[in-house]
């Protein structure tokens, strides 16, 4: 048996706010979406999926790296991106909250981290020794 797909489901009290940040302002494409009466649902593609088990130690290290305390829950969402400067700026702009600026870490890479419409932590980064 192998997994073929990573699929992150977010059950959200504004919907199209949602579509909004995630597709529109975040860019990720649309793959498909269905309606069925008032129930509606879009898979958005992410690039590449991963699943990053940490102890309780290691959340509070990069809690503290990102953000100088801890302050995300049992879960966060992590994005590769290009700029996450230009990223961040653009997310700010359509609603999210910036928890704490890009900020360079050990790991060598620029990472912001925001507070989605949505109320999800938002780890935002881009990798440096790529550039």
């Amino acid at each position: 048996m192998s997994v073929k797909e990573l699929r992150l489901v977010v059950t959200v009290d504004d919907y199209d706010a949602a579509v909004a940040f995630y597709r529109d302002a975040l860019g990720l494409p649309e793959r498909e979406s269905y309606t069925t009466g008032d129930a509606q649902v879009m898979i958005l593609e992410a690039g590449r999926a991963t699943l990053e088990l940490a102890n309780r130690a290691q959340a509070e290290y990069i809690d503290e790296v990102e953000v100088g305390r801890r302050v995300a829950g049992k879960f966060r969402v992590a994005l590769e991106v290009d700029d996450s400067a230009d990223t961040t700026a653009r997310l700010t702009d359509a609603g999210a909250t910036v928890v704490a600026e890009p900020t360079r870490t050990p790991w060598d890479s620029l990472n912001a981290r925001l507070e989605t419409p949505g109320g999800i932590q938002l780890t935002l980064f881009t990798e440096l020794d790529l550039k």
